[in-house]
């Protein structure tokens, strides 16, 4: 525990020198952070109570209460009392206050734009998911889902390739042979690409690719659903089921009545999520020492 104290301190030190929260005033204004959130809690909402915005920061009434009247007396708010009980205070942004907010907000995005500018794509997807997984945690607040199904992007392709050479050989055995027709089949995806026909999805996990499955035109009636891969630390997610979901969605809205796949017997758990899917295998041979089974389904 107390080495993981240590580091949560060490990142708190780190990241107060990065935005500056240090300096008397925020954002080059002489408001002071508690200052700048109480007016962003104040800009959410056309009112609120004192006793909520209180309870909202965790903050000592005497000095919200102090707080409140140097805001007064800048013009940036206004104080009533609740027309529903007389006994309670409302409190809401003038439109100097609201025009401070603008500034503020539009402040503190610039110097965050400042920040990311000199750091990768990839790396802005891996620190907001690290920021994400830092609140989901520290205020327990599940994900409503704890992975992201997005399209293609580039590097993407060639991950999928990579993936499939690095997995099948490590849990099937399988050679250079598997991972050239996996680069053969992306290449005639990418070759006769039609966005109509065509569609491809990644699944993320914490920023992180996770999976990954294609559609791609048969023909004019069929869709065949291609390379269906998830990685072994995100397996028993439900991602495998989602991402043959997106496969039939994009299917039927694309017009096709059929889909088909290619498999081999020993995926079996591919060849469960296809069943739950409700395809059925339609043909089978044996080659290279593999049963390999044809699945399909009407759309």
């Amino acid at each position: 525990m107390e080495e993981h104290i240590a580091a949560v301190r060490a990142f708190n030190r780190f990241y107060t020198g990065v935005i500056g929260v240090l300096h008397q005033g925020v954002l080059d204004t002489p408001y002071s952070l508690t200052e700048v959130r109480v007016l962003f809690e104040l800009a959410q909402r056309e009112h609120v109570e004192a006793g909520e915005l209180r309870r909202l920061l965790g903050l000592d009434a005497g000095y919200l209460s102090r707080m409140l009247g140097r805001f007064e007396t800048d013009g940036l708010v206004v104080r009533e009392r609740s027309a529903a009980d007389g006994r309670r205070q409302v409190i809401g942004l003038t439109e100097a206050g609201g025009a401070t907010f603008a500034t503020l907000d539009a402040r503190s995005a610039a110097q965050v734009r400042g920040l990311l500018e000199g750091v990768s794509e990839e790396d802005r997807r891996r620190l907001a998911a690290n920021m994400a997984a830092i609140q989901e945690i520290l205020t327990r607040a599940p994900k409503a889902e704890p992975y992201v199904i997005r399209p293609p992007r580039p590097g993407d392709l060639g991950w999928v390739v990579h993936r499939h050479g690095v997995l099948y050989s490590q849990e099937y055995g399988w050679g250079e042979e598997f991972e050239a027709l996996v680069a053969r089949i992306v290449a005639d995806y990418v070759d006769g690409h039609d966005p109509r026909r065509d569609a491809g999805w990644i699944a993320e996990v914490d920023g992180e690719r996770a999976g990954c499955v294609f559609c791609v035109h048969k023909d004019d009636e069929t869709a065949q659903l291609r390379m269906l891969l998830v990685e072994p630390a995100a397996r028993g997610m439900g991602i495998g089921g989602r991402l043959v979901e997106e496969c039939l969605h994009f299917a039927k809205a694309a017009g096709y009545r059929r889909i088909m796949l290619w498999t081999r017997d020993v995926l079996t758990g591919a060849r469960r999520i296809y069943r739950a899917a409700g395809f059925e295998p339609v043909e089978e041979h044996t080659a290279d020492g593999f049963v390999e089974e044809v699945w399909a389904r009407d759309l």
